[in-house]
């Protein structure tokens, strides 16, 4: 037994239930490299200055949630606690933007880190796939990333997710909104900490999860109210191409999200199976965020999906994922002429496409045969010294258990048109 043990708040993805974590990565990419998506990966940590203007000094990932250390030559860097600052800056310094096709489109996938009390959906360590459109403003973008986004969930078998969508305005009508509503709540009961974000974020003030928060919320100023002609029509074609498309929404005036780079339209997928941490992802607009880390103006859109709480999802609708075989052959050998010939079968296989492995160690038949029922194979290749000698060796279907010899120098051939 070791004396490590995987940090507080994170996990360690084993098989088989690792599985389930790499077919949800992949039916949430594959509708995005369907649609001009091209992959990206960006370091694990950055500057903490990347994340101080662009997530926001105010926000709780960044004053409470954040990891962030000095090294040795002195520079401040933190984990990643979010990947659209990332993305961002990585396009820039490629200068992609550059390229004359824009908008940019990217995906991601890769491990977050946020320091907070751990529980169940909400981990110190977490996994995501994203997607990114950089440069253009436009709301058959907004609509195209909210439609992957259901695509991929419904490929996956989850039906129980809700879309909520709502517009944050722009720099033109936010503003006097932000006014109204801050005088709104400074007339509230409310603690020294929220009320410290009034003046500074008042929106994530709605964002508060506390009932008692909530409830003195009732009758807050609406930034519906308060969206100039611009944002309205630009949030109402977004609604328009999302219901052409088919896809449910609900509006929710309160959803403000956690990042203060958010423009107009804001989105977020919920899955009311997962109690309080209902979030299994969401996104935005952020049109003002490359001018905050420096770059030239480029209103972007997109999202990230939490892939930890999409198979949280997953499992509490009961939905079971068709994952493949690990292996579809597995060969047993008895005799070291026998462990010679099949190693080189097993490699053609391998070679052929054909998913296969060995019993190793030498192991006798019926240690091997456990190995073989372990494994999840179709099929199972024996073969002792008198089958070699004959030029033959066993193969046995495990589902229905029937044997028949064949040829050698025919079992890639046999194997190959019997899996097709």
């Amino acid at each position: 037994m070791s004396t490590f043990k995987a940090p507080k708040g994170t996990y360690d993805l084993l098989p088989p239930d690792s599985a389930k974590y790499l077919a949800v990565r992949e039916a949430i990419a594959a509708p995005l490299r369907d649609s001009g998506y091209g992959y990206i990966e960006t370091p694990g940590f950055e500057s903490v200055e990347l994340f101080a203007r662009g997530v926001g000094e105010s926000t709780d990932i960044v004053t409470k949630e954040m990891y962030a250390f000095e090294t040795k030559g002195g520079d401040k860097l933190a984990l990643r606690p979010e990947g659209t600052a990332s993305v961002l800056r990585a396009a820039l310094e490629g200068s992609l933007h550059k390229a004359g096709n824009l908008p940019v489109k990217l995906w991601y996938s890769g491990s977050y880190y946020r320091y907070e009390r751990p529980q169940k959906g909400r981990y110190r360590h977490f996994s995501q796939v994203g997607a990114e459109a950089i440069g253009a403003e436009d709301p058959a973008l907004d609509a195209e990333l909210i439609i992957l986004a259901d695509q991929a969930y419904r490929a996956l078998g989850l039906r129980n997710f809700r879309i909520l969508l709502n517009s944050l305005g722009d720099k033109e009508c936010r503003p006097v909104y932000r006014a109204a509503l801050q005088e709104f709540l400074r007339a509230l009961d409310l603690d020294e900490e929220t009320r410290r974000r009034i003046d500074i974020n008042p929106l994530r003030v709605l964002d508060d999860k506390r009932a008692d928060v909530q409830k003195q919320l009732v009758g807050a100023p609406s930034l519906r109210e308060y969206l100039c002609d611009a944002c309205k029509d630009y949030h109402e074609q977004v609604r328009e191409l999302i219901t052409a498309a088919g896809v449910a929404f609900e509006d929710d005036e309160k959803l403000v999200r956690g990042l203060d780079y958010y423009t107009r339209t804001t989105f977020e997928f919920v899955h009311d199976g997962l109690g309080s941490q209902s979030a299994v992802g969401g996104g935005g607009r952020y049109d003002g965020l490359s001018e905050m880390i420096g770059g030239p103006s480029l209103p972007s859109v997109g999202w990230a999906l939490g892939v930890d709480r999409t198979v949280l999802a997953l499992e509490a609708e009961g939905v079971q994922l068709e994952l493949p075989s690990l292996t579809s052959v597995f060969a047993v050998p008895l005799g070291d002429e026998a462990r010679r010939v099949l190693f080189a079968k097993v490699t053609e296989l391998r070679r052929a496409g054909v998913a296969a492995d060995f019993s190793y160690g030498g192991k006798g038949l019926k240690g091997a045969m456990k190995n073989a029922n372990r494994s999840g194979a179709r099929f199972t290749v024996v073969a002792g010294e008198r089958d070699l000698a004959e030029g033959v060796v066993q193969l046995k279907d495990m589902e229905s258990g029937e044997q028949e010899a064949i040829a050698v120098d025919e079992i890639v051939a046999v194997l190959k048109d019997r899996l097709a």
